[in-house]
């Protein structure tokens, strides 16, 4: 059989170009600073999701006491900090105020799609591969593909759900008033809450945040401190944190960063690329067990995206083979030639609704993936539903050790099967999309999605039928633009909800009820 398809290689150099020579613009939701529902003073009993020792390997100095000299000298520093803003300054605490969690957040996915670009060939026909190393060198570091993006929000986001809940812990226990409580003269720029102020959760957000985007996107690392440096200065400028409030904090945040630091150099990542040898070895197995292996469309052959993801530690699943599921159908069969012919008729009379949908939820290169688009998602129903900072980094905490946990299981069972995508088995067949250089089955979208939409479901149940439409329509989207076959989006559905019920059953006992 003979098949037509389209290099990517000349798309991927310009792109990749363009991605790291332009500055990082980020357009991001613009959410007023509100009254959060609640602020939950009990946060610092939650169960973190990682440093179950935080109370006894973690330490904050105790503060001065609110009457010292010291800290009235603060005070009096704070009051003329907030006293009279510039037009810039006014909006650095509007920005921050709004949720500092989500906007980390949303400056990790404009950072993920800025990096989500695959290195082009090189004159003799291989593949460069990007280097921690060497992030500056082409190819740049990292390329943010979606397993490579789930695993970075899921640090961000594990790492301050923790830090918070250690930061509850001892706002607790030192219970220092806010300055404009202790000092009703000074200016506060933003809603009022009783939470204590030392340490501040805003210095402990920037501190993680500064560390673990800076490994994950080190060719940033002059905008990452910039942003940390404007939120810290935000806190001061509208009245809300001392300095020792924040220096308390920024250390608090640096040593769970650190910790968090430590897992992710040794989760298994940094083999996850493998080698021509691993390559050729799990194709030669699905070829002899299951009869057929995966082959690469492009000009020339590019190796398979991250063959050994599936060896990455998870957070929530015991392991992948608890969540792997049974083979695809067999090519030739039946059931394959059906889907086979579903996927064909798409392509070749789609309607305005399907290339919507497709369109929708392509998340391809130069975007922040399929788990940002999750993240986004998550995003709008927090500041729907005014979470506090420790809450909001619990959901998306949730959110995204599901959907690093889910991109795990899938590449583990892409890998496994090596089954080729409609691209090679459907004659003459032109997809909507392209064809994305990994096995088919099971599908990323369907996993990822159906993982997310579970978890959301579960912390917003009011809008869990709506979840679980997205998810569905996230699977279809793959079999409208010809990406993959319907059992492949069936079963990554399964398989995700599957993960994201494993979440649900550590969030349930985490104590945040």
């Amino acid at each position: 059989m003979k098949f037509k398809y389209i290099s990517l290689t000349i798309m991927a150099l310009s792109l990749m170009v363009f991605a790291c020579e332009k500055e990082l613009e980020i357009e991001l939701n613009q959410a007023d600073p509100y009254t959060f529902a609640n602020t939950d003073r009990n946060g610092g009993n939650w169960d973190p999701a990682f440093l179950d020792d935080f109370k006894t390997a973690l330490s904050v100095a105790s503060p001065a006491a609110t009457n010292s000299s010291s800290y009235q000298a603060e005070l009096a520093a704070l009051k003329t900090a907030s006293a009279n803003l510039t037009p810039d300054q006014e909006k650095a605490v509007n920005y921050w105020g709004g949720n500092a969690v989500v906007r980390w957040n949303e400056i990790a996915r404009e950072m993920a799609a800025k990096y989500n670009v695959p290195p082009a060939s090189n004159p003799d026909g291989t593949y460069g591969v990007p280097s921690a190393a060497n992030p500056g060198v082409y190819p740049f570091f990292p390329f943010a593909n979606p397993p490579y993006a789930a695993r970075a929000f899921a640090y961000l986001s594990a790492a301050q759900f923790d830090a918070l809940i250690a930061t509850w812990h001892f706002k607790e226990q030192f219970k220092r008033p806010a300055p404009s409580i202790t000092d009703p003269t000074i200016t506060l720029r933003l809603p009022k809450n009783d939470l204590p102020s030392y340490p501040s959760e805003d210095a402990v957000v920037a501190a993680v945040a500064t560390d673990l985007l800076i490994f994950l996107f080190p060719l940033e690392k002059d905008l990452i401190l910039a942003k940390a440096e404007e939120h810290r200065q935000s806190r001061l400028w509208a009245g809300a944190n001392t300095t020792s409030d924040l220096q308390a904090g920024d250390a608090l945040g640096k040593a769970v960063a650190a910790k968090f630091l430590a897992r992710a150099k040794s989760d298994g990542m940094g083999k996850a690329g493998g080698s021509k040898a691993i390559y050729d070895s799990l194709a030669n197995a699905a070829k002899q067990k299951w009869g057929w292996n995966w082959v690469s469309l492009e000009t020339p052959a590019r190796p398979g995206m991250l063959p050994m993801y599936g060896r990455v530690k998870p957070w929530c699943i015991p392991n992948v083979e608890t969540v792997r599921p049974g083979p695809p159908p067999l090519p030739g069969s039946p059931k394959f030639a059906g889907e086979a012919a579903e996927v064909k008729r798409w392509q070749e009379k789609p309607t305005a609704e399907s290339r919507r949908i497709a369109n929708f939820w392509a998340d391809g290169p130069s975007t922040y993936t399929p788990p940002g688009h999750w993240n986004r998602i998550a995003s709008d129903l927090i500041l729907q539903n005014k979470f506090n900072l420790l809450r909001t980094a619990r959901t998306f905490a949730y959110v995204n050790m599901s959907l690093q946990d889910a991109g795990i299981s899938c590449w583990d069972t892409k890998y496994h099967y090596h089954t080729p995508r409609p691209a090679t088995a459907i004659e003459g067949l032109k997809t909507l999309l392209g064809t994305p250089n990994f096995p088919s089955y099971t599908s990323g979208h369907s996993t990822f999605s159906a993982a997310a939409a579970t978890v959301l479901g579960y912390i917003f149940p009011d809008q869990a039928a709506k979840m679980e439409q997205f998810a569905k329509e996230a699977s279809e989207s793959r079999i409208y633009g010809g990406i993959h076959y319907r059992s492949d989006c069936e079963v990554g559905l399964q398989v995700g909800k599957k993960i994201g019920e494993y979440s649900n059953a550590v969030a349930k006992k985490d104590g945040a009820q």
